[in-house]
């Protein structure tokens, strides 16, 4: 699926793609560095970057497909990889919960 693991742009960098089955549902505010809908998910992700020395991570939905990109950016691969696949894990769960709620 395209919506795996993505290149990377640099050392510090990671991205990754969560399938979801509607991208519409997560909204972003300032030039999609934060979210303001699912509510919670953004309190969840900020819980996770804080876990990081000198760490940074957004999501936003796909503008081509049901896929929401998370970036992430720490001091080494190690841990961007780590950041992004947590905050990954929380935007399926949140997904899943919706999901389950229509």
């Amino acid at each position: 699926s395209s919506c795996g693991p993505l290149p990377q742009s640099s050392g510090i960098n990671a991205e990754y793609g969560v399938a979801v089955a509607d991208r519409s549902l997560i909204k972003t505010f300032d030039a999609e560095r934060r979210v303001s809908e699912p509510e919670g998910l953004q309190d969840q992700i900020d819980r996770l970057v804080a876990e990081y020395e000198a760490a940074r991570c957004f999501v936003r939905p796909s503008g081509t497909e049901n896929c929401v990109r998370v970036h992430a950016e720490c001091r080494t691969q190690r841990e961007a990889d780590a950041l992004a696949m947590a905050v990954g894990q929380c935007v399926f769960d949140c997904m899943e919960l919706i999901r389950a709620k229509l």
